[in-house]
């Protein structure tokens, strides 16, 4: 009986279940770094190339350039490695963003213009961060680049955006003002 019970609790503590064993034969194997990043390159490269029509409607062609793509891809370990930061880090921006959807639509009606723009820009931000912060952690220059100069950025950024306001509310009381009214009727009789 205590047999029993240690193999029973050293099984809990120790085994991840058939699932997790099933995902960690996969693992080794290179389901997860190589023909899961084959697959979804060649359905990209597949699919871009039967919309595009670029060979009109051969998929023959349009197969053998996708497969021959997706193989090069996956021939080093710099997709694999990608792959392996980037997905993660979608997933949990995917959860940030519906959770601010949620918030959104519970006090602020989500169908305003303003809105739209706005979460636009929250989701444009979280995309960016996640390339980043990837290439990053691959050590590729451009993420420590970005990194290291990221509040300069933003500074930029909200001082463009700005006078993109200024302008923009500028433009809204010139097209309003009586003298333009008027100066349109004027144009429009002649």
């Amino acid at each position: 009986m205590l047999k029993g019970l240690i193999s029973l609790v050293s099984y809990t503590t120790n085994s991840e279940g058939a699932l997790g064993e099933l995902f960690t034969q996969w693992e080794q194997i290179g389901f997860f770094s190589y023909l899961l990043p084959f697959l979804l390159i060649f359905a990209l490269v597949f699919g871009i190339l039967v919309k595009v029509k670029l060979f009109k409607d051969n998929k023959a062609i349009n197969g053998i350039i996708a497969l021959a793509v997706a193989l090069m891809a996956v021939q080093f370990d710099m997709v694999p490695a990608f792959f392996s930061q980037i997905f993660p880090m979608m997933g949990v921006a995917l959860a940030v963003i519906l959770a601010l959807f949620i918030l959104v639509g519970l006090f602020i009606d989500p169908a305003h213009p303003v809105m739209t723009w706005i979460l636009f820009g929250v989701g444009a931000i979280i995309f960016i961060v996640v390339l980043v912060s990837a290439a990053g952690n691959l050590g590729l220059t451009a993420g420590t680049w970005w990194q290291d100069n990221w509040v300069t950025i933003i500074g930029v950024v909200i001082v463009i955006s700005l006078v993109i306001a200024v302008i923009a509310g500028s433009a809204e009381k010139t097209k309003n003002h009586p003298k333009s009214i008027i100066a349109r009727e004027f144009l429009s009789d002649k």
